[in-house]
């Protein structure tokens, strides 16, 4: 029940785990139960590290009146949806499409390198990486058709760039572990929910012994 009601379409979710798996890109995939804790992480960042989500630790916010304006997340939130640059039921990002997550990239802030989460998304279907990098050639030479609102959207100064360096770099190089935040990285993200109580008994009784709790999951003990 709970799985059904953190992951909304858990058959949806077996179908892009096992599509993830036979890719070849990363074997070990979680268990649907365990990918739902990892939703409930997401949950508990947004609602207790907000200041990891949709702010920029290093640049300023553009000039524009829309991107001040837009940098208040409550005005921002409505654009957003619009946009349909995020999808709030999604946490994890597996009931996306790759388009969805292309749109993502595009309209939604990422700070320093938490768009590596998403581009391993894509990295299973390179063609879509290939329709981000003509997206991005198109809004940096200044032909893209929106290509302020999308700067303005992304509220800060220099996103872009950012986003077309860190695609460049993560073609250049394997699709495999960036970082080992989960934060930051799918694959990292995999992993941790892939370390996780495997059903809800077991959660229950990780959580009397003291050794879970969110954001930090599973602690064994020797």
């Amino acid at each position: 029940m709970i799985t059904a009601i953190l992951l909304l379409s858990p058959r949806t979710i077996r179908r892009r785990l096992g599509q993830l798996r036979d890719s070849g890109l990363y074997p070990r995939v979680p268990t649907p139960f365990q990918l739902s804790i990892g939703v409930l992480r997401m949950w508990h960042r947004l609602l207790f590290r907000t200041e990891t989500v949709g702010f920029s630790s290093e640049h300023p916010v553009r000039e524009s009146w829309r991107a001040r304006a837009l940098r208040w997340r409550p005005i921002r939130f409505p654009f957003l949806m619009l946009e349909r640059a995020i999808a709030p039921w999604d946490m994890s990002g597996l009931l996306s499409s790759p388009k969805r997550v292309q749109r993502h990239l595009m309209g939604a802030h990422h700070d320093v390198e938490q768009y590596v989460y998403d581009l391993q998304m894509l990295a299973a279907t390179p063609e879509h990486l290939d329709a981000l990098q003509a997206e991005l050639d198109l809004l940096l030479e200044g032909r893209h058709p929106r290509g302020e609102w999308l700067r303005d959207l992304c509220v800060y100064e220099g996103y872009h760039e950012d986003l077309a360096r860190g695609l460049a770099r993560f073609r250049a190089a394997p699709p495999g572990l960036h970082s080992r935040d989960p934060d930051v990285c799918f694959f990292a993200y995999l992993d941790w929910c892939a370390r996780q109580p495997e059903s809800l008994q077991a959660l229950r009784a990780a959580r009397r012994a003291g050794r879970f709790s969110l954001p930090e999951g599973l602690q064994w003990t020797p």
